[in-house]
């Protein structure tokens, strides 16, 4: 099997070539040479590719695609059109315009697109069941420090126009979970953020989602992106009391291997291991919070 790596936009494609050479041999193209050269002293048996079309061309079984927001449609479309299965790494879209785009992308073959958090594979949250009729409400608390963005690192991240900002960078992580919960039949009810401690940033440290199934469940979703570690939490309230999952610890704890596992699946028999409707909800979902707050730093 060749998998190839197309961008290294963000750590994420490191951490999965170390599963992926485990099945797979691997081709790799990125622009930037400083982090070509951090995979390349990584994994010096990698391919390399000058350009996306040739990365394409050397006939690989699938795709890991890691590239700025605003370029994943072209690409993916791309990537589609020899037919091979895709994974992109989050967020596959941060804004109306930029969701919009993806849409009509997707739509061409929907089963061979997978785009997600790697949280909803992760073991304790894939063993953590609750029958939906015993749910009042619901919660999930995103925690994982951005100051790194503040010091400059991959600016188009906190850009609120290009990555979406914390509010959809990390808190994609809670949508996704409570949406793989609960189901896509949601919408955005509201949403808040602020900056409280990282005044360099473009966008927010701090977010607060709120949401409502047509089951008439509510949610929230909690982001704070000044932290002295990184966790994830899932709480349901039912009339028996509080039902809770952490999420903590390595890639293999927090489900990157059991994603890039999924992914290796999914190459093999052909079929998106999350339906696409359900990624277009906590996309939809992202992106309707990220148009309500807007742009304009709140300090």
């Amino acid at each position: 099997m060749r998998i190839a790596l197309a961008g290294l936009a963000t750590s994420h494609p490191y951490t999965d070539a170390r599963t992926l050479r485990e099945h797979a041999e691997l081709v790799v193209w990125e622009q930037d040479s400083d982090r070509l050269a951090r995979f390349r002293a990584e994994h010096p048996d990698a391919a390399m590719a000058s350009d996306l079309a040739a990365l394409l061309a050397t006939r690989p079984d699938g795709v890991v695609l890691t590239v700025p927001t605003p370029d994943v449609p072209d690409a993916l479309a791309r990537v589609l059109d020899q037919g091979l299965p895709c994974f992109v790494n989050k967020p596959a879209a941060a804004t109306a315009g930029q969701l919009a785009r993806l849409d009509r992308v997707v739509s061409r073959a929907p089963d061979l697109v997978f785009t997600s958090s790697v949280l909803r594979f992760a073991p304790a949250f894939t063993t953590f069941t609750v029958s939906s009729e015993d749910v009042l409400a619901v919660r999930a608390t995103v925690r994982h420090d951005v100051g790194l963005w503040a010091s400059g690192y991959n600016p188009w991240q906190d850009d609120p126009a290009i990555g979406g900002g914390i509010m959809v960078m990390m808190g994609l992580h809670g949508v996704e979970l409570l949406v793989a919960l609960l189901g896509p039949a949601v919408r955005l009810v509201g949403a808040a953020r602020a900056t409280r401690i990282h005044h360099q940033l473009r966008s927010e440290d701090t977010s607060l989602l709120t949401l409502q199934w047509d089951s008439g469940v509510p949610g929230s979703v909690e982001v704070l992106g000044v932290s002295d570690g990184e966790s994830y939490e899932v709480t349901v309230q039912t009339p028996a009391g509080e039902r809770r999952v952490a999420l903590t610890g390595g890639a293999d704890e927090l489900g990157y291997r059991a994603t890039i596992e999924a992914f290796i699946g999914m190459v093999r028999h052909g079929t998106s291991p999350v339906p696409w409707p359900e990624t277009r909800a906590v996309l939809g979902v992202l992106s309707a919070a990220r148009a309500q707050v807007g742009a304009t730093s709140v300090r």
